[in-house]
């Protein structure tokens, strides 16, 4: 079965990560990597994550895959080596030359190719594992055909992975310079502001300062916003290809958002497994992730080019249909107790339902709250505060309460 690789940001959402079924967690450093507003890990908080993952059985792997200048190599060699010494998976790159560097440093460490490396064709994956790369994470532009046919004409030493979830990039696999150009940040070292998520107008040349909208909508034009990846309906298509890895975008996304979309594709991903024959999707999935923050979904270019309406022109903002207010820390069994930590505020008299990492969600009614000191609280209003819930189920940690918006 394909390993279903998830994002960390930090080392919370790491460790939701592999308590909602990830088989394989991408982070990235301080330095290096392509998502420099992500968190990040530390130095010493690789190491943990490393001792972390692997005493669960699971699989970690650092993304120092920027388009490097030359002044980016300064300290490059002293960091894959610390990440050689840490005991990391593999490391994800894009650039020759530091792939290069990378077996100058350890030639036992494996290499991943990042999907910026834009392979699109099995020519290049064959020259790309020629030059030592174990796994390619080939570009978000090919169809399933096209996958089909780089699987047929590679061989299987060669691993193939693709992305089955999260926010599409307007440019080719993230060769993006409009951030640069508009706000002089570079989007392939690490810095994108996301312009093709503002609101753009047109101005014609012969009436300046008169704006005119691309569509007849007063918010502005969206015509570079995509819609998000979802794969999640075709498990069984991609599955049936003899791929390696199924990746989930969004090493900037929360540790809700992580555990909804991880839980829901390790479900389906377990029941093809159980049955590959006689497996059908479940309706139930779908709209258990669209209890997270999403845009609207398309399936990019799986099943051909996609067209004006794999771009959402109502709006760039997602959908948040519900509130993560509270991450569970422990469970007190003698007191049928859970330790809860605020996210969002809530209070008596709210409706909640728990998600479990390992069991079907709870429905649960807050009638009684009470603070560290065990005294009685109408609510909890201050980010993080801990308090205590009376529930009869007992909670497996990284349970999380969330709520319908009201």
């Amino acid at each position: 079965m394909p390993e279903l690789l998830a994002p960390a940001g930090d080392l919370e959402k790491l460790k939701i990560a592999v308590a909602y079924g990830a088989d394989a967690i991408y982070i990235g450093g301080k330095r290096f990597g392509l998502r420099a507003f992500a968190g990040n890990f530390e130095k010493d908080e690789i190491e943990e994550a490393v001792k972390y993952v692997h005493k669960y059985g699971r699989k970690i792997y650092v993304t120092i895959n920027i388009f490097a200048h030359n002044d980016d190599f300064s300290g490059m060699a002293e960091y894959i080596g610390f990440l050689s010494k840490a005991g990391v998976d593999a490391v994800i790159v894009s650039d020759p030359g530091i792939l290069s560097l990378v077996k100058d440093v350890d030639p036992d460490m494996e290499i991943h190719l990042s999907t910026q490396a834009n392979t699109t064709n099995w020519r290049s994956a064959l020259f790309w594992h020629n030059m030592g790369v174990k796994r390619i994470i080939l570009a978000r532009e090919l169809s399933l055909a096209e996958i089909k046919e780089i699987r047929e004409r590679t061989p299987a030493t060669l691993e193939l992975e693709v992305f089955v979830h999260g926010a599409m990039c307007m440019s080719y696999s993230g060769r993006c310079m409009l951030s640069n150009y508009l706000a002089g940040r570079d989007p392939n070292r690490g810095a994108c502001a996301h312009p093709c998520r503002w609101k753009y107008y047109l101005m014609e040349e012969k009436r300046p300062g008169e704006y005119l909208p691309v569509m007849e909508d007063e918010r502005g034009s969206y015509i570079l916003n995509s819609k998000d990846l979802c794969m999640l309906e075709y498990i069984r298509e991609l599955a049936g290809i003899g791929l390696d890895g199924f990746k989930i975008e969004g090493r900037m996304k929360s540790g809700y958002y992580v555990a909804v979309v991880v839980k829901a594709y390790r479900q389906e991903l377990d029941r093809y497994e159980r049955d590959p024959e006689g497996y059908s999707f479940n309706p139930e999935a779908l709209e258990e992730v669209k209890k997270a923050s999403h845009r609207p979904f398309t399936t990019g270019f799986y099943f051909g080019k996609p067209t004006h309406n794999d771009n959402e022109y109502s709006s760039s903002q997602y959908i948040r249909e519900y509130d993560f207010v509270g991450l569970v820390l422990g469970y007190e069994r003698e007191n049928r107790m859970a330790e809860v930590e605020q996210r969002n505020p809530f209070r008596i008299g709210d409706e909640v339902e728990i998600l479990r990492p390992n069991s079907g969600n709870l429905n649960y009614s807050i009638r009684q709250m009470l603070d560290e000191n065990y005294q009685p609280i109408d609510h909890a209003p201050h980010p993080q505060q801990k308090v205590y819930l009376p529930i009869e189920h007992p909670l497996e940690k990284y349970s999380m309460l969330r709520r319908k918006k009201r």
